[in-house]
C-alpha cells in the first residue's frame, strides 16, 4: 500500500527558524535562494558563452564557467577545464542572464530555438525542465539519477553531490498523464532499493508544480 503526501508551492510568507531559534515572517523564495542568487548579487559578471552540442552545451574554459559547478554543482568539469552541463542547466542558466548559447555554426539562441531544439531531442523536456527550474528555484542542487532509473535526485539543501547520498528521486509527469499500477509499483520499487524518498513532480498546464510523496506502508 503507497501514502501519498502534497505539497504545493507557496508564495506566502513562511515562519522560518533561525539560528537562535526564533522565528520571523520571511517570504519563503527568499528563505529559498540558490547559490547562484548569492553570485548574482556580489557583482554584475558578463555571460558565459556556450556552445550546443546534440544532448549537452558546453561552455568556454574559464573561472566563470567552471564557478557554475563549484558553487551550485551545475554540470560536469571536463578534462579541458571546460563545463558539461545539460540541456536542463543550460536552459537555466540561460533564463538567468548567466550563460549565452550559441549553435555549432556560431548562431545565438534564444529562449524559443533553444527550447525546440531541445524537445527535439528530449520529448519530455518542457515538463522535466518545470519541475527541474521549481527545485533550483527552491534551493536544492538537482542532478540527473539515470543510473537509478529515474529523472532526478536531488540532494537536500546545503547538501553538495559528494558530501552526502542524495534524499528524493522525482519522477516529473504532466497533470494530464496516467500512470499504470505496474508503472507506479516500479518507481517505488527504484526508491526502495536505492534508499531514497520516491517524489512524483506533477505538472500542470500553467507550469506549476505539486509534489507527491509516495511511502510504503505494512499494514
Amino acid at each position: 500500500m503507497a501514502k501519498t503526501k502534497t505539497t504545493k508551492p507557496s508564495k506566502k510568507a513562511a515562519k522560518a527558524e533561525t539560528p537562535g531559534g526564533k522565528t520571523s515572517g520571511v517570504p519563503e523564495d527568499t528563505l529559498l535562494r540558490t547559490s547562484l542568487d548569492k553570485i548574482d548579487t556580489k557583482t554584475k559578471k558578463d555571460p558565459v558563452m556556450g556552445i550546443l552540442m546534440d544532448a549537452r552545451v558546453l561552455t568556454e574554459s574559464s573561472d566563470e564557467a567552471r564557478e557554475f559547478y563549484n558553487q551550485s554543482r551545475f554540470g560536469s568539469i571536463s578534462e579541458s577545464g571546460k563545463v558539461e552541463l545539460s540541456l536542463l542547466e543550460g536552459l537555466y542558466l540561460m533564463e538567468r542572464a548567466r550563460l549565452i548559447i550559441k549553435s555549432e555554426s556560431g548562431k545565438v539562441l534564444d529562449f524559443d530555438t533553444y527550447v525546440k531544439k531541445a524537445r527535439k531531442i528530449e520529448p519530455n523536456f518542457w515538463i522535466r525542465y518545470s519541475v527541474f527550474k521549481d527545485m533550483r528555484n527552491r534551493g536544492y542542487i538537482v542532478k540527473t539519477a539515470l543510473k537509478f532509473g529515474a529523472d532526478f535526485r536531488v540532494y537536500d539543501r546545503g547538501i553538495k553531490p559528494g558530501e552526502d547520498h542524495a534524499r528524493w528521486i522525482i519522477y516529473p509527469v504532466s497533470e494530464g498523464s496516467t500512470l499504470t499500477w505496474h508503472d507506479f509499483s516500479a518507481k517505488n520499487r527504484v526508491a526502495h532499493s536505492t534508499k531514497k524518498r520516491l517524489l512524483m513532480g506533477v505538472v500542470d498546464d500553467e507550469g506549476d508544480c505539486t509534489y507527491w510523496e509516495v511511502k510504503w506502508l505494512r499494514p
